[in-house]
């Protein structure tokens, strides 16, 4: 503990509504990395675009995080751990063709604030799966992962209500979040055992072990059948890649 104590945290400014911040982050690191866990995120936003044209939640929950990841693929020694949602359940990406994910991620039809969180979540999991397999076929030294907290309480149920402007949703939100939701600290047990727990297989997905998987400590779960569908990933893959200008090595 006095070896962990000496090190000093190094904070980077990071927009990932912003390729352009997250370029400029992924060139400041210049150390190995162990651990890289992609876990920003909004939820239910009004329909907003990135400064690159994209569907906001797209662009932060999915596309920052696919490029962030890319550009520093490089640097990661052991793990990368996506943070997704059991919302990815209510998520699609409609006939799964390169034409219907790049219209999603460009906000090309019609704007379901609760659909587009359900997509990026499940867009979690799809580069997820396709990452560990990628990883395997190339020999990358790390390895890919996933969690969700369940139903944690934090400030993201809030976000939406407050860019509507819709003070009272704002504190209803808080309210619910006080009397259902599990703690923050719990809701990061997953994400903590993802990054952390030994000899796990990579494409794990880790959740709570609660009732509907809302609270409690991790477990191993399985996403539904759709999150992996390698077709369906190798088309979001490519869209993202081609949207981001990213290619990982």
């Amino acid at each position: 503990m006095k070896e962990l104590s000496s090190q000093r945290a190094k904070v980077l400014e990071l927009d990932l509504s912003d390729l352009t911040s997250v370029r400029r982050a992924a060139r400041e690191v210049k150390q190995e990395i162990d651990v890289l866990i992609l876990n920003a995120g909004v939820m239910a936003t009004p329909y907003r675009k990135t400064a690159d044209d994209f569907e906001l939640q797209m662009g932060v929950n999915h596309l920052g995080h696919f490029a962030l990841a890319g550009l520093l693929s490089d640097r990661i020694k052991s793990r990368v751990v996506s943070v997704s949602s059991a919302a990815h359940r209510f998520g699609n990406f409609g006939q799964g063709s390169q034409d219907a994910i790049r219209d999603i991620c460009l906000g090309r039809i019609k704007y379901q604030p609760w659909s587009a969180y359900g997509a990026s979540k499940l867009a979690n999991l799809l580069f997820t799966f396709e990452l560990e397999r990628i990883a395997r076929k190339a020999n990358y030294s790390f390895s890919a992962f996933a969690a969700h907290p369940g139903y944690a309480n934090t400030n993201l149920q809030s976000v939406g209500p407050k860019m509507r402007g819709n003070f009272i949703e704002e504190r209803g939100a808080a309210f619910t979040n006080s009397v259902i939701a599990q703690s923050a600290s719990r809701g990061a047990l997953p994400t903590l055992c993802a990054a952390t727990f030994p000899n796990l297989y990579g494409a794990s997905f880790l959740g709570p072990d609660g009732f509907m998987e809302m609270r409690g400590y991790p477990k191993a779960t399985r996403a539904r059948s759709l999150a992996y569908d390698q077709g369906l990933a190798r088309n979001l893959w490519s869209v993202s890649s081609e949207l981001t200008g990213v290619n990982w090595r």
